[in-house]
C-alpha cells in the first residue's frame, strides 16, 4: 500500500457548489475509485487548498489511473469539478492535483 498526498486551489466563487457535490459523489464514481485500487480517500479544505489523502492498493498505478481517466462518468465528472480548481503553478508537468512528498507517517 502506497499513501498519496495531493493539493490543489478552489476558486473562492465555487467552493459551496465543490462541497455540494462532493456531499453526493456519483454512485459510478465512487465504484471507478475502488476498481483502480484506492481505497481510505479523503478531501480537506483550508484558506482556499484542497488536500487529498488516498491510499493505493494495487500493483500499477499508472495503469489505474488511465482507466479511471478513460470511463466516461469519471470524465463527466471532471468536467464539473475542474473548472472549480485552480491548479497550482509548481505542480509537475501532467499534473492537475500537485503531488505531495510524505515527510512523516506513524501508526
Amino acid at each position: 500500500m502506497k499513501r498519496y498526498g495531493q493539493v490543489i486551489g478552489v476558486k473562492p466563487e465555487n467552493f459551496e457548489s465543490y462541497v455540494k457535490h462532493h456531499s453526493a459523489v456519483w454512485p459510478e464514481v465512487l465504484q471507478m475509485i475502488t476498481e483502480c485500487n484506492i481505497r481510505n480517500y479523503s478531501i480537506f479544505h483550508k484558506d482556499g487548498l484542497l488536500f487529498a489523502y488516498f491510499e493505493y492498493v494495487g500493483s500499477d498505478f499508472d495503469a489505474d489511473m488511465k482507466k479511471m481517466g478513460d470511463d466516461p462518468k469519471t470524465q463527466e465528472w471532471w468536467d464539473i469539478m475542474m473548472p472549480m480548481q485552480q491548479p497550482l503553478d509548481t505542480r509537475a508537468d501532467g499534473e492537475w492535483w500537485s503531488n505531495m512528498d510524505e515527510v512523516f507517517h506513524t501508526n
